[in-house]
């Protein structure tokens, strides 16, 4: 169904260097640099600027929380052991030098199954946490696609602005010389030097678009330095069965219901074994009695408290259902766009580089009928204006189909 096109070896000689061919002049004091290096992969851009992107600093904190989740879930008590002391006596009553002293440790203990909930609720974090990782290297994969493509496209369309400007100034010469030899009428130049200020204007604007590229480029990845070949093989995927942001969307559902299970096996309260000791005399004439103390409590009848923390939790659980299947409506989406974008450019691509060929044949005779004198300068430009179009056409179609194909590959999830 997604078979590779010949078009490759024309979308790699532009996308290869794409930014080699940058003049080293520029109209307005203003300049972004970036640079090639040979050296460095897409896989590798992905990495470093993950390494810098804000939400990174989320992976520590996610991997805290693990740990302290394993932590209460292995330990052998429901809670935090507590002391308790006591001292009566009847000096300010009888003062017959009656007292007595106690004290105890009580520790809360796990209810049934309580302890096995935690635990898994600490299991099922754990591998939501892995996914998430994976996902934020997913989006920012997406972001640097994008921007190293538009990168691609407004360095094209600058290129070729200069192209169109160099050739300009080439043709003013021409007309101006051949007006000075009384060949051509006056009116002649001016219209060239007319057209050679639009020019200048329009790489004007080329170059100010791509240095907002570059800034954002720049800002996203925290680097001046782009991937030598940033194209990408069309995956055989068609589907994203799997897809990391679905693959998380359910690891999350599973662990809403560990959380779910964990607040049911709270049950009533925990349950509390006491064990102490107490000393006691009944005068001040009679012998202390030391005696060893054991309670247990166990809580019941708290169904209605915990009712509320039930209800909330399976809220969430809802929430986050219901959030999966529109991740599904929307990765389908995006996945059925990209395949349709990606087909049309290929065609529109065919056509472009047919009507590229035409024109330039066309504008090869209007030249010839130029110097012969057979046509006019106004009509020579309006075809020469065509040509430059169907060129800028039949490039930025090539420049599509390249992103088209990463964009098919970031819809179905695969990483490069």
């Amino acid at each position: 169904m997604y078979k590779r096109n010949p078009v490759w070896f024309f979308i790699g000689l532009l996308v290869v260097s794409p930014l080699t061919l940058a003049r080293s002049e520029h109209l307005v004091d203003h300049h972004d640099p970036i640079t090639v290096d040979p050296q460095l992969s897409l896989p590798e851009l992905v990495d470093i600027t993950i390494e810098n992107y804000p939400e990174a600093i989320m992976i520590p904190a996610l991997q805290q929380e693990v740990e302290a989740l394993k932590q209460r879930g292995n330990s052998f008590l429901a809670g935090a052991l507590s002391a308790s002391f006591y001292y009566w006596d009847d000096a300010v009553a009888n003062d017959t030098g009656s007292r007595e002293i106690g004290g105890a440790i009580e520790a809360p203990l796990w209810n049934w199954g309580q302890r096995q909930a935690g635990q898994n609720l600490a299991e099922q974090a754990e591998k939501t946490n892995l996914l998430k990782a994976t996902v934020l290297k997913w989006q920012v994969t997406g972001l640097i696609r994008s921007s190293l493509w538009d990168l691609a496209l407004e360095n094209q369309r600058y290129q070729l602005a200069v192209k169109v400007y160099e050739i300009a100034e080439k043709l003013l010469k021409t007309i101006q010389r051949r007006v000075d030899l009384g060949d051509l009428a006056r009116a002649d130049a001016l219209l060239a030097k007319s057209e050679l200020l639009q020019k200048r204007s329009a790489l004007m604007a080329a170059e100010a678009e791509l240095m907002h590229a570059r800034k954002r480029f720049s800002t996203l990845t925290q680097m001046t330095r782009i991937p030598e070949n940033f194209r990408e093989e069309l995956t055989s995927l068609t589907d994203f069965g799997n897809h990391p942001a679905l693959a998380v969307a359910n690891a999350m559902i599973e662990r809403k219901r560990a959380e779910l299970e964990w607040v049911k096996a709270q049950g009533s309260g925990q349950s509390t074994v006491a064990l102490g000791g107490r000393s006691e005399r009944g005068s001040r004439f009679e012998q202390d009695i030391e005696a060893m103390t054991f309670s247990l409590s166990v809580p019941f009848g708290g169904s209605s408290h915990l009712a509320p923390q039930i209800a909330a939790a399976n809220l969430e659980l809802s929430q986050v259902i219901s959030q999966r299947d529109q991740l599904f409506r929307n990765l389908e989406r995006a996945l059925h766009e990209a395949n349709h974008m990606l087909e049309v450019d290929r065609a529109e691509l065919k056509i472009a580089s047919e009507l590229k060929a035409i024109a330039n044949e066309h504008l090869k005779m209007a030249r010839l009928s130029f110097d012969e004198g057979e046509i006019n300068l106004l009509d020579f430009l309006r075809i020469q204006a065509r040509t430059q179009a169907a060129i800028q056409q039949a490039e930025e179609k090539a420049i599509f189909v390249g992103r088209d194909i990463a964009q098919f590959n970031q819809a179905v999830g695969v990483l490069p």
